[in-house]
C-alpha cells in the first residue's frame, strides 16, 4: 500500500464510488506552477484507491494533489453533475506516515479531509 490513499464515497447514493479515475501529482516549481505526474489509478469496488505510488516510491515533503475524474463517474450512472473534475491539493509534512485522502461526493457538492 502506498502512503497516500484514498476513498470516494457516493454520499447522494449512499455507496463507495467504484470506477472513479484518480491521479496523483506532485508541485515541482511552486512559483511556476509546475506539477509532476506520480500515479494515477481508478477506485476499486469499495471506492478505494490504495496504490497510488510506486511500490518502491520515496515519499518527500512537499505539495501534492489529487485529481478525480468524477464527470465520468456520475455519466455512466445517467446523472448531471455540476463538478466534473475534482482536484484536492495537501501538504505533506511527515513524508514517513501515512496520508489518506477521502472525498466525499454527490452531483453538486464534495467535501474531504484527513483520514487515517
Amino acid at each position: 500500500m502506498s502512503l497516500i490513499t484514498t476513498h470516494v464515497l457516493d454520499i447522494s447514493r449512499g455507496r463507495p464510488a467504484a470506477g472513479v479515475a484518480v491521479a496523483l501529482d506532485v508541485l515541482q516549481d511552486e512559483g511556476a506552477g509546475k506539477w509532476r505526474a506520480l500515479g494515477h489509478g481508478v477506485t476499486d469496488g469499495d471506492g478505494r484507491l490504495r496504490d497510488l505510488l510506486p511500490v518502491k516510491h520515496t515519499l518527500v515533503a512537499g505539495i501534492y494533489r489529487l485529481s478525480f475524474d468524477v464527470g465520468s463517474y456520475f455519466r455512466a450512472a445517467g446523472v448531471a453533475c455540476f463538478y466534473p473534475s475534482i482536484a484536492v491539493t495537501f501538504e505533506v509534512r511527515e513524508p514517513s506516515q501515512q496520508h489518506h485522502v477521502p472525498l466525499l461526493v454527490s452531483p453538486f457538492g464534495y467535501s474531504t479531509y484527513r483520514g487515517s
